[in-house]
């Protein structure tokens, strides 16, 4: 009898972590892959900002984007960095008071902060709470906002939230393109959040701005300056 269930136990195991490896190759064959393109089909999209020369950066890519493709949007940051969130708010207005597609003007755009994993000059036995806390608030975050899209450029409030979502999306929860630029201050080397991104395969587009990164990463694409 002991027998047949550590048998059972085993054989449902085996069926899991099976079912599991097969998921994991089904969302790294479609990883990367263009975004249909439709006339008719706009995309959920969360922006990760950050403090410093991220959020520039980041209005600048948000400001070529075709506005009705890209929408609702969503604004996250650093819930102690209150100048990005508001740079956003001001750049939404004017897009609201400019432009003439009713579109636009329907899906509107949200603004929330999120708590760091680590502030700076924190001990890192402390910040394994903080830590904990900034992964649960991001999971509420992507499970409240359902993005297709996320867009991030460097900050290190983006880790939690891709992690998340490329969670969600190895479960089959929810498919959601992950969208990342590293900073045009990174000349020679990535980011830390950036080769986060790059080594676990997390990110579905990789963009560098300098050729010499897209050289030492391969697997990056080469988009010029974007500011």
């Amino acid at each position: 009898m002991e027998a047949d269930f550590v048998s059972t136990i085993s054989y449902i195991f085996a069926l899991i972590i099976s079912l599991l490896a097969i998921r994991v190759s089904y969302v790294l064959y479609w990883t990367g892959r263009p975004l249909k393109s439709s006339p008719t089909i706009s995309r959920r999209t969360l922006i990760v900002l950050g403090s410093g020369g991220h959020t520039a950066e980041m209005l600048s890519i948000v400001n070529v984007l075709r506005k009705d493709k890209f929408a609702p949007r969503s604004y996250v940051a650093a819930l102690t960095d209150n100048m990005s969130l508001q740079k956003a708010q001001v750049y939404e207005e004017s897009l609201l008071n400019s432009e003439s597609n009713i579109e636009i003007k329907r899906g509107g755009a949200q603004f929330m902060q999120i708590y760091r994993s680590r502030e700076v000059g924190q001990s890192y036995v402390t910040s394994i709470g903080t830590t904990i806390v900034a992964v649960m608030h991001a999971m509420w975050i992507v499970l409240k906002l359902r993005p297709q899209v996320i867009l991030c450029n460097g900050p290190g409030t983006c880790i939690p939230i891709c992690a998340c979502a490329y969670l969600l999306k190895l479960l089959g929860w929810r498919w959601c393109t992950i969208i990342y630029i590293e900073s045009i201050a990174r000349v020679k080397k990535l980011s830390l959040s950036g080769l986060l991104l790059y080594k676990l395969r997390l990110a579905d587009k990789f963009f560098v701005q300098w050729p010499l990164l897209q050289q030492k990463y391969p697997r990056s694409q080469y988009a010029g300056r974007v500011m």
